[in-house]
């Protein structure tokens, strides 16, 4: 498998990229470990600590490191979750929230303070309609949850 070309996001941690690549290993299908490499005795951290963890969910890879605690995750980069419907959303909203928090309009953290966005596919429809006051309506709806509910927001919607 040539590398060239791919891009490959890396996660900045500070100590738990081995724990939090195992999370998302376990709570995504079709995902898996690839590698783990750890620091030696030229350092900068201590001989045998977690360096990177290679892992691959739903075919995107994946680098977490552990770098230190220099650079804190912020929601200023996210990943999305994008979902079937509304029952896969709320599975994936639990599991991420478990220890992490919410935030608005399908945003949250999770426990190691990684941003992401779930939500049903639909919800993109919803926000595309081709009726300008159909869409405006949808989005007013959205802005004031924090998990997507998408039979309110087709409700109101439709309330035109």
């Amino acid at each position: 498998m040539t590398r060239l070309g791919k891009i490959t996001p890396c996660l900045w941690f500070d100590t738990q990229a081995k724990e939090a690549a195992d999370f998302y290993v376990d709570l995504f299908d079709d995902s898996r470990l690839l590698r783990v490499r750890h620091y030696g005795p030229e350092g900068p951290r201590p001989a045998g600590m977690v360096l990177t963890v290679d892992f691959e969910i739903n075919g995107q890879q994946i680098t977490a490191l552990n770098g230190g605690p220099g650079f804190p995750f912020t929601e200023a980069c996210s990943l999305q979750v994008i979902c079937d419907d509304q029952q896969e959303s709320d599975h994936y909203w639990d599991k991420l929230t478990e220890g992490g928090q919410e935030g608005e309009c399908g945003w949250l953290k999770d426990r190691f303070g990684l941003s992401w966005q779930v939500f049903p596919a639909e919800l993109d429809d919803l926000l595309d309609d081709p009726d300008p006051a159909r869409a405006g309506r949808a989005m007013q709806a959205m802005l004031k949850m924090r998990r997507i509910d998408l039979e309110e927001i087709r409700r109101a919607a439709d309330q035109g």
